[in-house]
């Protein structure tokens, strides 16, 4: 069975009650679930939360909701308890809770791997990113840089790799962060603890790396919004009107 879980958490630091944000009148976590039911690859979809405000509102729509310890630290330590209630699952996609317009396209692309592949441990998307976007130096547009085989070497919040020549034409990559996994490799990721080098960028994807986990790296042609902060919302509600 191929799970997708949403993690939702409600006590964000910058936008406090994220998931049940209106987004021209619908939360934005049942936006996000909505998109993901579009997926033709997801068997099943489930919202982790730690706060009954989000359950009820999940469950209020028909969604399904478990809720999960208010401790995690990360999406992906709330996604591996989410987990343990549905022991049939197979492969486990984190979406997460705050991409209202995510494309269904790019969680199938994201699952369509472990089918011909089933050594896969994690997968997960990028996207192509000019070298003049204005977007490139932003801390929040995650770069990553793959190897010959797209498995990814590593990412960060910098412009990565540093271009010392201008004469190469290097394809830049921005990271999407969506995530799959095959459940022994989630198991086993929220039971490691984390790294320098993910504290240091707050990129837990990091740990995987420094815990030699290979990701492999989807490049997709659709792009994801999140929202960060209260103003991106404007963004979103105008994006849903083209």
């Amino acid at each position: 069975m191929n799970l997708v879980v949403i993690p939702a958490r409600y006590n964000s630091q910058r936008f406090p009650g994220k998931p049940l944000a209106l987004i021209n009148n619908v939360t934005m976590v049942e936006r996000v679930y909505r998109q993901v039911e579009k997926a033709r690859l997801v068997d099943k979809i489930v919202v982790a939360t730690e706060d009954k405000r989000i359950y009820d509102a999940v469950t209020g729509f028909g969604g399904l909701c478990v809720m999960t310890k208010d401790t995690h630290q990360s999406g992906t330590d709330r996604m591996a308890e989410a987990v343990y209630h549905f022991p049939e699952a197979k492969i486990i996609v984190n979406v997460q809770g705050d991409e209202p317009i995510i494309d269904p396209s790019i969680i199938d692309a994201s699952i369509k791997p472990f089918l011909s592949d089933p050594g896969l441990e994690m997968t997960t998307l990028a996207f192509h990113i000019n070298e003049d976007c204005e977007d490139i130096n932003n801390p929040n547009l995650v770069k990553v840089v793959v190897d010959e085989n797209n498995f990814a070497v590593y990412f960060s919040r910098s412009v990565i790799p540093y271009k010392r020549n201008p004469d190469i034409n290097y394809p830049y990559l921005g990271h999407i962060g969506l995530y799959a996994f095959n459940k022994e490799t989630l198991i086993k990721f929220a039971s490691l603890k984390p790294t320098l080098v993910e504290q240091a960028e707050s990129l837990e994807q990091l740990r995987a790396l420094a815990n030699n986990i290979k990701i492999k790296v989807i490049v997709v042609t659709a792009r994801s919004y999140a929202v960060d902060v209260t103003d991106d919302i404007k963004t979103i509600e105008k994006l849903l009107v083209k």
